[in-house]
């Protein structure tokens, strides 16, 4: 059920918590009076400048738990979060509210696909220690024992959430002669397989089996610190982790003695538990690339994610079909 467009004479009203890409404010601002924060993600401050607005776009940085969503001012009629994840976002207060909520899929899938395989080669080859050693000083020659890292090209590799993202990162793989192993809960469903690619009968099962490991989960309560000591234990000695989801698949203390074990190789990681902070757990854990979320920090992408924001807010104001909202019920 669409909702009934707003009277003629009354522009919307936008409330946004960080600024944004100057194509995106000037498409809000074309049929919108918008406001926006610089950075705020005080739940309380927030909610007060959501005062006499119609919409809230937040960010993966604001906290919708349910006191939030219970506390937003009746005046707030939709929600959009700037992010394709969600997992910051009660979606059961969401629904019980009524609010509609629209995310940005599809705009961010290569550049985030491109930043895995950034941190994979990254953490393969040493990546973050051969550059400290370089602009240190500390880079004395050539010796054949210096910075020996692991073979990517032949490996295989193991892609947990085959969904565009994961798709992408495996089709990249195909350049580097890896074997790519994933599961899917409904094989039958979407694409058909490139031939690189094999299923296996479990996420445990393409975990155990892999030489490096792409994360690309979605954080819920059923895959919260998926990566725990356990499944460590399971994979092969000197395996690779990359993590581009979200921090909290990952019992970061477990990695960290997996580092220092040897029993992980290397991790390459753009997400962490708490962040903006980052553990000292993890800064000072051997062999990790380490990135400060930036899969989706290019120019098309954090642009293309803004006006999929703005042409779905222009459109649910207008009373029209949105493109990119949430399933709440789910």
């Amino acid at each position: 059920m669409q909702p009934d467009p707003i009277e003629p004479q009354a522009r919307p009203r936008i409330l946004a918590t960080y600024p944004m890409p100057e194509r995106v404010v000037a498409q809000l601002r074309g049929f919108a009076d918008l406001t926006v924060l610089d950075g705020e993600t005080d739940p309380q401050r927030v909610l007060d400048q959501c005062q006499g607005m119609d919409a809230l776009i937040c960010t993966l940085m604001t906290k919708v738990s349910a006191d939030f969503v219970a506390r937003l001012p009746q005046s707030v009629r939709i929600l959009a979060t700037y992010s394709v994840g969600y997992d910051h976002v009660d979606l059961k207060a969401v629904q019980a509210r009524g609010l509609p909520f629209i995310n940005t899929p599809d705009v961010l899938t290569e550049a985030t696909a491109d930043i895995a395989w950034l941190l994979l080669l990254g953490a393969a080859r040493r990546g973050w220690e051969a550059q400290s050693m370089l602009r240190e000083g500390r880079w004395i020659g050539w010796e054949p024992t210096q910075l020996v890292g692991a073979d990517v090209h032949g490996k295989t590799l193991g892609v947990l959430g085959f969904g565009r993202i994961g798709r992408a990162v495996a089709r990249r793989a195909a350049g580097f002669g890896m074997k790519v192993l994933t599961f899917q809960r409904n094989p039958g469903s979407g694409d058909p397989l490139p031939d690189h690619v094999e299923l296996r009968g479990s996420l445990d099962e393409v975990l155990a089996q892999s030489d490096f490991v792409s994360l690309h989960l979605p954080l819920s309560e059923q895959t919260s610190g998926w990566l725990n000591a356990r499944r460590i234990a399971t994979m092969r000695p000197g395996a690779i982790v990359v993590n581009t989801a979200r921090g909290g698949l990952i019992e970061e203390a477990a990695l960290a003695d997996a580092l220092r074990s040897g029993q992980i190789a290397a991790a390459g990681l753009d997400v962490f538990v708490g962040e903006p902070k980052v553990s000292e757990t993890i800064l000072s854990a051997p062999n990790t690339y380490l990135l400060p979320h930036v899969g989706s920090a290019t120019t098309s992408a954090r642009d293309g994610m803004g006006l999929s924001l703005a042409s779905d807010l222009e459109a649910f104001f207008a009373g029209q079909p949105m493109l990119s909202q949430v399933d709440t019920s789910v």
